[in-house]
């Protein structure tokens, strides 16, 4: 009777830190390998890159669209840009210009 209480006692201790152990494990995997884990990090940071440059040359493109929108306001328009863009949307040419055709 003695052994086989003191046989369960170790059992139940056994049990409990192999529990314990298993646990421990299962988290620790994660920590690693899960959504949030150190090995998403990584990629989080390189996606964190990619659109911190998208970004940047987004910006500069609003930036040179802005210039040009400035250059054709009415209380002072460029006449190289009125001409420019009047000519593009006219589809006209002067006899005097030289046309070069680009394909796609």
């Amino acid at each position: 009777m003695v052994s086989r209480t003191r046989l369960k006692a170790i059992m139940t201790g056994l049990a409990l830190y192999t529990m314990a152990a298993a646990m421990i494990a299962y988290f620790g995997v994660n920590a690693y390998t899960g959504k949030y884990g150190l090995t998403a990090r990584v990629e989080l940071d390189q996606e964190i890159i990619a659109l911190t440059n998208e970004l940047a040359r987004l910006k500069k493109e609003r930036a040179d669209a802005e210039q040009r929108v400035s250059l054709l306001r009415s209380d002072r328009v460029d006449p190289d840009m009125l001409d420019e863009r009047a000519r593009f949307q006219l589809d006209y040419v002067h006899p005097r210009d030289l046309v070069r055709i680009v394909a796609h």
